[in-house]
């Protein structure tokens, strides 16, 4: 590990890191989606002021996920620096149905945007369209919409290098050899998949021809059941050698198991996680090294990207750039993608310089 990513790391977390409501399920899924409102016609300007007393909704996977609430506290706190408002909603599961019912709700309370951590990319679009065509600003984080149905994406980093870096890390702890499993969250997550598809396409490679990935199971970003799956994974797979578990939820439910199990020593387990749910972990050799980013900056990007959008600063076109407070200037890319940073790798030697 660089000690220059570290200290810049350091330096962005020491910078800086409030959420609620909902609804009930609606039936607007089998309404004929109205067309989104055109962000091409618009014409972007840097320089314009962001506009005051902003609406922003955050609606994340579940309102409970533990890094969901860092993601939207932070972007919360973000809306304030500009002088807009920001809030929190959203549902107890991450079923692929269940922010339905509240992109509604916000487009009725006429929000000037919203932002989606999706659970399922293409269950939320005709709502979201509807959002679009009423002149709602649209921003996913962590989990995208489909594409159409959405301005800009905030990817906590770029999804390639996430997934090729998770297989990197355990094949190093393994010495690239025997049977492995991935724990994910839902199977409708757009991030979740895009990792696992480039994980696999990471094993294809030949310095990973001993390396067998015997499973993909899915703990729906509950721990509980996070906390089975792993328990059926190592006894359905006598021989498994490693897990990766690319959710927060998964990867702390699947070291807590591992933790007291007769496995712990002999089954190497990484992921994405946060350092306070993970530091127990590291410090009693269930893991040896975890990854992720830092969950108030992706809120943070987040808060001031929506605010810019709505300000007609950027519209989501490749090339455009905004200044996001502390973070500076960022640049939107191919298919109004935004890229946070790249993942960062946690272990015993600095797990205990962060807190989040």
């Amino acid at each position: 590990m660089r000690p220059m990513r570290l200290a810049a790391l350091t330096a962005l977390l020491a910078l800086g890191v409030a959420a609620c409501g909902g609804t009930t399920k609606s039936t607007v899924t089998s309404a004929p989606p109205q067309a989104p409102a055109s962000s091409a016609a618009a014409k972007a300007d840097p320089n314009a002021p962001i506009k005051q007393g902003l609406k922003l909704a955050f609606l994340p996977k579940q309102i409970n996920n533990p890094y969901e609430t860092i993601v939207d506290k932070a972007g919360i706190e973000a809306a304030a620096e500009f002088q807009g408002e920001a809030k929190e909603v959203g549902p107890s599961d991450a079923s692929a149905s269940s922010q339905i019912s509240y992109i509604n709700t916000l487009t009725q309370q006429g929000h000037d945007a919203i932002l989606i951590a999706a659970n399922d990319a293409n269950a939320v679009c005709g709502p979201l369209q509807q959002a679009r065509a009423k002149g709602i600003k649209i921003v996913s984080y962590d989990s995208d919409a489909a594409p159409e149905c959405r301005d800009i994406f905030i990817n906590q980093a770029s999804s390639e290098e996430v997934g090729r870096s998770q297989v990197k890390l355990l094949a190093d702890m393994i010495g690239s050899k025997g049977e492995i499993a991935i724990l994910s969250a839902t199977a409708n997550a757009t991030n979740q998949n895009t990792w696992i598809e480039f994980m696999k396409d990471e094993l294809a490679k030949p310095e990973y021809k001993d390396m067998k990935l015997v499973k993909v199971a899915y703990g729906d970003d509950d721990d509980q059941k996070s906390f089975t799956e792993t328990q059926g994974l190592l006894q359905a797979y006598p021989d498994l050698k490693g897990i990766i578990s690319p959710t927060t939820v998964g990867v702390s439910a699947a070291a807590r198991y591992i933790s007291g199990s007769k496995y712990k020593g002999k089954v190497v387990l990484t992921g994405l996680g946060t350092p306070n749910q993970m530091r127990q972990f590291v410090k009693d050799k269930t893991v040896e090294k975890f990854a992720l980013w830092n969950p108030k900056d992706l809120g943070y990007l987040a808060s001031y990207a929506a605010a810019a959008l709505v300000s007609g600063q950027i519209t989501g076109a490749s090339g455009e750039t905004f200044k996001a407070g502390k973070l500076g200037e960022r640049t939107v890319g191919e298919n109004g993608e935004i890229i946070l940073g790249p993942p960062f790798t946690f272990d015993a030697s600095n797990i205990d310089q962060f807190d989040f």
